[in-house]
């Protein structure tokens, strides 16, 4: 339903302020000398702001308190228990994943139905604009409806911001030059002011914040199942098949992106993307699956370092080893130790 995208995109100047003000105050929050964990950081962040957007402050106390405690459980073991044979359906090791997905599910049930009931087009919040939003015909989004988008939109405002926010500082990091170019565009363009809505898409458009940790390159795979017979690749794949496919190994292969485990900060502009297609670069899927908080992440990916950056310096601690790449739903780093500067 592209009124459920389209209510969502006018109300992203209201949330771009959220992110800069969360973001100004954690970076306000560290002192220098400071050792932080920053994906760990990212990650709380992440978190933080999506419970705030998502949900009406109200109302949405108890959804917002799932979001906290069970997204990360449900990140953490996601990919594992899709692949587990149903045999293994009541093993203890599920437990925890199973009980984080019902209490996740029912409480979002509780709060459409509270939200529904309560005048949502009064509202601004993420959950009450979809109650709100309307197709071609008129018709609006079932509760089921409204909770698969719920249930979709965490993983892209959450783990996906979070793992691309860490390793792009990280990168940043160890790329001194780069980080003054980026700091110098966004002095050009922020000022000393918040970083809004009109200077994201400036920033973006020039020197492309969030694109500099290859965050493409982090999302692990995508699940879809066929409605009918189809040929791909010359395999015959018949109508109700789980299919899973890797955007890691899309987005890292070196026909289309040259030595993909390097960091590059120009391979995304324009004169380096020659003769890729837009199905290249699909980190939140495509179509009408595509997930309806992309821009959301997007946007996020871009305020937070345009935040972060001109109020402090975050480096690697001093005899640490390289962050590793662990793999779930997403490539994460297990561990990214760094320490806070003065700008």
């Amino acid at each position: 339903m592209h009124g459920a995208a389209d209510v969502l995109q006018g109300r992203l100047l209201g949330y771009a302020d959220v992110m800069s003000a969360r973001a100004g105050a954690l970076a306000g929050s560290w002192t220098a000398g400071q050792r932080i964990d920053v994906h760990h950081a990212m990650g709380t962040y992440a978190i933080e702001t999506l419970a705030a957007t998502l949900f009406a402050a109200d109302i949405g106390r108890p959804a917002a308190g799932a979001v906290r405690e069970d997204l990360p459980i449900i990140t953490k073991y996601m990919l594992f228990r899709a692949l587990a044979p149903k045999v293994t359906d009541n093993w203890p090791i599920w437990k925890k994943f199973d009980t984080a997905v019902a209490r996740m599910r029912s409480v979002l049930g509780q709060v459409i139905a509270t939200t529904r009931a309560s005048d949502p087009e009064k509202r601004t919040d993420m959950l009450s604009l979809l109650l709100s939003a309307r197709d071609d015909k008129g018709d609006g989004l079932s509760d089921k409806e409204v909770r698969d988008e719920l249930t979709t939109m965490p993983f892209a405002g959450s783990e996906t911001v979070a793992s691309t926010l860490a390793w792009a500082l990280h990168h940043l990091a160890e790329r001194p030059d780069v980080e003054e170019e980026l700091l110098i565009e966004i002095g050009k363009v922020v000022g000393d002011g918040p970083v809004a809505l009109r200077a994201r898409a400036s920033i973006a458009e020039r020197d492309p914040c969030p694109r500099r940790g290859d965050p493409a390159a982090r999302v692990v795979t995508l699940m879809r199942r066929t409605v009918e017979p189809v040929a791909i690749g010359g395999f015959d794949i018949p109508a109700e098949t789980e299919v899973l496919f890797s955007l890691y190994a899309l987005h890292r292969n070196p026909g289309l992106y040259p030595d993909p485990d390097r960091f590059d900060p120009d391979r995304w502009l324009p004169e380096q993307a020659a003769g890729r297609r837009r199905e290249h670069v699909v980190p939140f899927g495509a179509g009408n699956r595509k997930c309806i908080g992309d821009k959301f992440a997007w946007m996020e990916a871009t305020i937070t370092p345009a935040t972060i950056l001109p109020r402090c310096k975050l480096r690697p601690v001093p005899g640490t080893k390289p962050p590793k790449e662990s793999t779930a739903s997403m490539a994460h780093p297990t561990r990214m130790p760094m320490v806070v500067q003065p700008r």
